[in-house]
């Protein structure tokens, strides 16, 4: 018997019925198709219309994308990327006409459609040099002045914000707190907090969202500690499960609390997908720790030790906690080579785990640093990397990657607030996900990462348009 549905609820959000309705009244009429292939050089460009029609039952030698509207998963919140001060001082660094290029193709109405900007509080490897806001053994923060910040960064963060309006969503994460807080007394090579240092540590994170709102950004979250389980090189500091949960219970979340701050996200973890179920089973067992935290985020580096991401343990992680979000906030290609930077592989990278993520529940998408010069710095310790947009400052030359293209098959055409719709592929080589925008408008996005062109269907409550997958291409299909 066919499934009528009206309204559904899901995690404590009801479904309007115009969306049911937009699809009942489209069912059958023309789909929109979006491409970027490789081969043909061709990037997100415009491929005419694709016509629904009846197919009952498909076959198995049928290649297809299956979608049923009746199932709704999590809510998106939005998806963007990091304005480091790598990105920003490479931004300034342009000429006018070339800022002007560049923030539009993130932030701009014909750009990525970006509303998310994550930044780092005090240094990070992507910055010219190890800075903080206080001075040295300023327990009482009487120094904090965000002056740094001012050069670059927030006037970057500014203007992402005009172009965006009212979908703008900013959070921060540290790298490290000051060295003499620290137990190395340094803020590289890890090193923890000191227990005597909690509540210093605490109050820091008021003092920067305080500033940052007095200058008009409006702080949507955080996240606790960047990559805590990660002795680098550059800024870092670790906490166990237990060092991370006793200070948002005890400290951090109090604190924002008891400041007015309690609408706050905080995200805990902000690591690996490797660890994140341990984490997050551990951190949150406590309900008062628990209560606390809005989302729990991650980045995509455990491939550093295994070949195949480990998608498996974000679908784990949200049935254990339906209460809390997923977040991705940072992922890019490392080790950087200008020779490759028109490689298709790299747009491949981000469409293998965006897609995958959001399947697997993830509901905020960050990439990593939004722009990056020709050395893929500026980085104060020689951690170079790939970003969307390369901009040469020698030359004046924008580069645009594949990761730009890949990206914006999702983020430019999937808006905030958009429900993620039940879908699957029959083949390992297609890969897919679908989203249904507040209108009822439905957005399917297809990638083929392998060498062969395979012709698909997508399939929606026994109609189907015919589709053509190129060999190492990605599509988004708009219904």
């Amino acid at each position: 018997m066919k499934r009528l549905v009206v309204s559904c609820l899901v995690m404590g959000m009801t479904f309007n019925i115009q969306a049911q309705q937009y699809w009942k009244k489209n069912a059958g009429k023309m789909a929109k198709v979006i491409l970027t292939d490789s081969k043909n050089n061709e990037k997100m460009v415009d491929k005419g219309t694709v016509k629904f029609e009846k197919m009952d039952q498909p076959k198995e030698t049928d290649a297809c994308i299956f979608v049923d509207p009746d199932f709704k998963y999590q809510k998106l919140i939005g998806i963007g990327g990091a304005i480091t001060d790598a990105s920003a001082e490479t931004f300034y660094k342009m000429p006018k006409a070339k800022q002007k290029e560049i923030i539009e193709a993130y932030y701009g109405k014909n750009g990525l459609g970006y509303t998310v900007v994550r930044t780092n509080m005090n240094s990070c490897d992507f910055s010219s040099d190890s800075y903080t806001y206080v001075e040295d053994n300023d327990k009482w923060l009487k120094s904090f002045n965000i002056a740094h910040d001012e050069k670059y960064k927030i006037p970057m963060i500014k203007e992402a914000k005009q172009l965006v309006g009212k979908d703008f969503t900013f959070y921060f994460s540290p790298w490290s707190p000051p060295a003499w807080m620290k137990s190395n007394k340094s803020m590289v090579k890890g090193g923890r907090l000191e227990n005597d240092f909690y509540q210093t540590w605490a109050d820091y994170y008021i003092k920067f969202i305080k500033e940052y709102e007095k200058r008009g950004i409006n702080v949507w979250g955080l996240t606790v500690q960047n990559e805590p389980m990660a002795t680098q090189t550059w800024e870092s500091c670790i906490y166990t499960a237990q060092e991370e949960g006793e200070f948002l219970k005890s400290n951090l979340g109090p604190t924002l609390w008891k400041n007015g701050f309690k609408d706050k996200k905080v995200m805990i973890w902000d690591h690996n997908r490797d660890l994140i179920y341990q984490r997050a089973t551990t951190t949150l067992s406590d309900p008062e720790t628990s209560k606390y935290a809005s989302g729990i985020g991650y980045h995509w580096y455990e491939t550093w030790n295994n070949k195949t991401p480990l998608f498996d343990n974000l679908e784990e992680t949200q049935r254990a906690f339906p209460d809390k979000f997923l977040a991705f906030t940072e992922g890019c290609k490392e080790q950087f080579d200008l020779s490759k930077i028109y490689d298709v592989k790299l747009g491949e990278l981000y469409g293998r785990n965006m897609l995958n993520d959001f399947n697997k529940g993830t509901a905020l998408w960050t990439d990593w640093n939004v722009l990056l010069d020709e050395t893929g710095g500026p980085n104060h310790v020689g951690n170079f990397c790939f970003a969307p947009i390369i901009a040469n400052t020698k030359t004046g030359e924008i580069h645009y990657t594949y990761e730009y293209y890949y990206i914006g098959h999702v983020s430019r055409f999937i808006k905030p607030n958009a429900v993620r719709i039940g879908s699957s592929s029959n083949r390992v080589a297609l890969t897919a996900t679908t989203f249904m925008n507040q209108n009822g408008q439905l957005v399917t996005v297809i990638m083929n990462d392998s060498d062969n062109d395979i012709d698909t269907n997508l399939w929606i409550e026994g109609m189907a348009a015919k589709l053509k997958a190129p060999a190492h291409s990605i599509q988004t299909v708009i219904l």
